[in-house]
């Protein structure tokens, strides 16, 4: 059978090049885009090639892109200029093929493999790509060609900016088996600190590991790398459709000061809550599993997760049992920049929380018929005609 030909579709710095269009002055200058930092957003979103060469990295403190590089010039986010430029980048995408995933908003896999008669193989389309998007956008990208979607995400990784990288069934293991096991895809900083704790250190290592040892050390996920490792990926490519249900919901935020106690958290939650419990109902969806997010105030980010043997769509329900998760797992040694709350494990039935002999669990369903009047009357009056008493500041 004939291999596919699938890109992976990269947008270089893709926040901090957009804002530098509006910005020509900036572009010799060491630019990054920051978030709101007297409102405590100061992380760094996208930094441009010369903040990168001064070791400023995406996601860190503003004040230590600052200690790196005191040139830095600081510029906002300008979320709309980046989803219209990520929307010309699409359409360029379709006059390719219509087989296109989005992976972010600066982001794609496409496939190709039909499109071969018309646009010349992966390679030349891949160039073509970047060339169009260079002319009609001012901006660049990196392509990653191969035949399935984990190495050509791998491949756009690999050359950037504005390179094209194949990685084909005969070059794969010379070209990536010797690269760290964190540039695999899915293979994040903890699942990496697994791995070499084992003396895997190489994504030819994860290829060469027993499946014993690998699912020992992650589960089922241990295997699946191990199967990306070796090339044999088949995941399709699943264009996005006004019908696709998401795979979880969530909210956070962070405050203009530190969260200091329980009840503050609380109303936090019932907020992130009222707003995921709309969206769940908006597209029909019922929730078994909850997540907690949170971002010390040294910067350090811990997640939990809890999954359980029912569904809802209930806020108050979400909101508790956010909040129990929360608290079995932090007790405030230090403050809070920011939490997060999110509804994992959606699925499209409801399942009816089983009693036990004492109905402990019935206080997650007492409130529903209340939950689904407050639901109508947000639906016609706004989001703000009628809120929680104790979310009101």
């Amino acid at each position: 059978m004939k291999d596919r030909i699938i890109l992976h579709c990269d947008l270089n710095n893709f926040f901090a090049s957009v804002s530098l269009l509006f910005n020509p002055t900036l572009k010799k200058l060491p630019v990054a885009v920051c978030g709101d930092t007297e409102n405590r957003h100061g992380i760094v979103l996208a930094k441009n090639e010369i903040a990168k060469a001064y070791g400023v990295k995406t996601a860190e403190a503003v004040f230590e892109a600052k200690t790196k590089c005191p040139e830095l010039v600081i510029l906002p986010p300008a979320y709309d200029k980046y989803k219209e430029y990520s929307q010309k980048a699409f359409k360029i995408y379709e006059r390719y093929t219509d087989l296109i995933e989005p992976f972010g908003i600066d982001e794609c896999w496409l496939d190709v493999t039909g499109s071969t008669l018309l646009f010349g193989d992966g390679e030349k389309m891949a160039n073509r790509i970047r060339n169009d998007i260079k002319k009609e956008l001012g901006i660049t990208i990196s392509v990653g060609v191969s035949f399935n979607k984990v190495f050509a995400k791998l491949g756009s990784d690999m050359k950037k900016p504005d390179a094209v990288t194949v990685i084909s069934r005969e070059n794969f293991k010379e070209k990536i088996w010797s690269l760290p096991a964190s540039d695999l895809l899915f293979v994040g900083k903890k699942t990496a600190e697994k791995l070499k704790s084992c003396g895997i250190n190489t994504i030819g290592d994860i290829s060469c590991c027993d499946d014993v040892t690998l699912t020992r050390l992650l589960g089922k996920n241990g295997v699946e790398l191990k199967i990306y490792a070796l090339g044999e990926d088949t995941s399709p490519v699943s264009p996005e459709n006004k019908e696709s249900k998401p795979k979880s919901i969530g909210k956070s935020t962070t405050e203009a000061h530190d969260f200091a106690s329980n009840d503050e958290v609380w109303k936090a939650f019932l907020k992130f809550a009222q707003s995921i419990s709309d969206t769940l109902r908006q597209k029909q969806l019922f929730a078994s599993g909850v997540q907690v997010h949170i971002r010390t105030s040294s910067l350090a980010v811990r997640e939990f997760s809890r999954t359980f043997n029912f569904t809802t769509n209930s806020s108050l329900t979400i909101a508790k049992l956010g909040f129990k998760l929360f608290c079995e797992n932090y007790t405030f040694g230090e403050p809070l920049r920011s939490v997060g709350l999110r509804v994992i494990n959606l699925k499209e039935e409801e399942i009816f929380i089983q009693q036990n002999l004492f109905g402990e669990e019935s206080e997650y369903s007492e409130n529903d018929p209340v939950e689904d009047c407050v639901y109508e009357l947000r639906k016609k009056f706004g989001k703000s005609g009628i809120k929680r008493g104790t979310t009101v500041d």
